[in-house]
């Protein structure tokens, strides 16, 4: 079997280096937009889904954080990547490809035993590869059965020709944290899987220290994106939902609001197209605000993630990064003294442009 080399992080190593990369390049079926932290929107539900849009409950206040962190996901099952076929004394097979497996497919049993990680599927295969295996597995949030039959190798290894991925790590930015509840939102759009732009399927997670190293600039045509260290030791946080409209977790401890001030969540009817600021961590651990200008307020139906127009206007901004880059997303944008959403894309064309989530979107998975 041929296996993705990613497994579960953490390792030996106190300190990774990430280039901002949980799936941080997200296209919208248009190469003129990415997401500014990289996930591509996916049909297959989050093991909690998002709740459907709800009115901003009056007077209810968060505290904008604009933080950087870094961020570890374990899937829910093992998720199909890729199939490719294998040499065999009786030539090429495929027994993952030939038994009805799909890249995007979601392996959750093998011979009823529960496989959350590459090393189980492993020792299973080990152990039981010389008879038939029958798999469950979820495609498209439906359940599906298959039989196949692992195929030895020249080292006696058996194998079903699949790539396989259990874990994702990089850095991203947090959106906002309840103190009335303790919990977080993150990043104002999903994780996806960045072969398959497939939602990940979670199982656990946590956000960790992290701290911002260096930028690459964006320019038209080539998205810029923030280089960072995050602490693999040292846990802030653990997640409960991975969404279309953001990571959710929380707090284990209140370092991370450092003090900062409880605002009120605006409704929708509130945001106007105007001056606004966002709050981003671009460098070390420093949360800065920078100028920004509302374009335009798309209308509901027009898709969670995308429901405001940013133009980054702040010249210190605009110098260091050349507007929003890979890693921004999640930065909250604040407009007259009110949360009223966050970054999640950049137009690869002009990266001092654009979208966001509105901030009473991310709301309802608080509850």
């Amino acid at each position: 079997m041929e296996q993705e080399t990613r497994t579960r992080p953490g390792g030996t190593a106190a300190v990774l280096w990430a280039v901002v990369v949980l799936a941080l390049c997200l296209c919208l079926g248009c190469s003129a937009v990415r997401d500014a932290d990289g996930w591509t929107p996916a049909p297959r539900a989050a093991s909690v889904a998002a709740a459907a849009p709800a009115a901003v409950e009056a007077g209810r206040k968060v505290v904008p954080l604009g933080r950087a962190v870094g961020i570890k996901l374990f899937s829910d099952g093992v998720l199909v990547v890729g199939l490719s076929d294998l040499d065999t004394q009786a030539g090429s097979v495929g027994p993952g490809r030939e038994c009805g497996l799909k890249t995007g497919d979601v392996i959750t049993h093998i011979n009823g035993q529960e496989v959350d990680t590459i090393e189980q599927v492993q020792t299973i295969l080990r152990e039981d590869g010389d008879r038939p295996l029958t798999l469950q597995a979820c495609r498209g949030g439906k359940a599906v059965q298959l039989s196949v039959q692992a195929v030895r190798n020249g080292q006696g290894t058996y194998q079903l020709g699949i790539w396989l991925r259990d874990s994702m790590a990089g850095i991203g930015t947090m959106t906002f944290y309840d103190p009335a509840t303790g919990r977080f939102a993150a990043l104002g759009h999903g994780i996806n899987d960045v072969d398959t732009a497939l939602l990940m399927p979670m199982e656990t997670g946590s956000i960790m220290y992290a701290e911002v190293a260096d930028v690459k600039k964006g320019k038209a045509g080539e998205p810029g994106e923030l280089h960072g260290a995050f602490d693999v030791y040292r846990d802030l946080g653990s997640l409960y939902a991975n969404t279309e409209r953001g990571i959710y977790g929380v707090l284990d401890e209140d370092g991370l609001s450092q003090g900062g001030q409880a605002v009120e969540v605006a409704a929708r009817e509130q945001v106007r197209t105007g001056p606004a600021s966002i709050l981003s961590n671009i460098a070390g651990d420093e949360v800065k605000q920078y100028d920004v200008e509302i374009t335009h307020v798309y209308p509901a139906d027009q898709g969670d993630t995308r429901s405001l127009m940013i133009h980054v206007t702040d010249p210190e901004l605009l110098e260091q990064t050349g507007g929003i880059v890979q890693g921004m997303s999640g930065s909250p944008i604040l407009q007259d003294g009110r949360l009223i959403g966050a970054v999640t894309h950049v137009l690869i064309n002009d990266p001092t442009r654009g979208y966001g989530i509105l901030a009473e979107n991310m709301l309802p998975q608080l509850s």
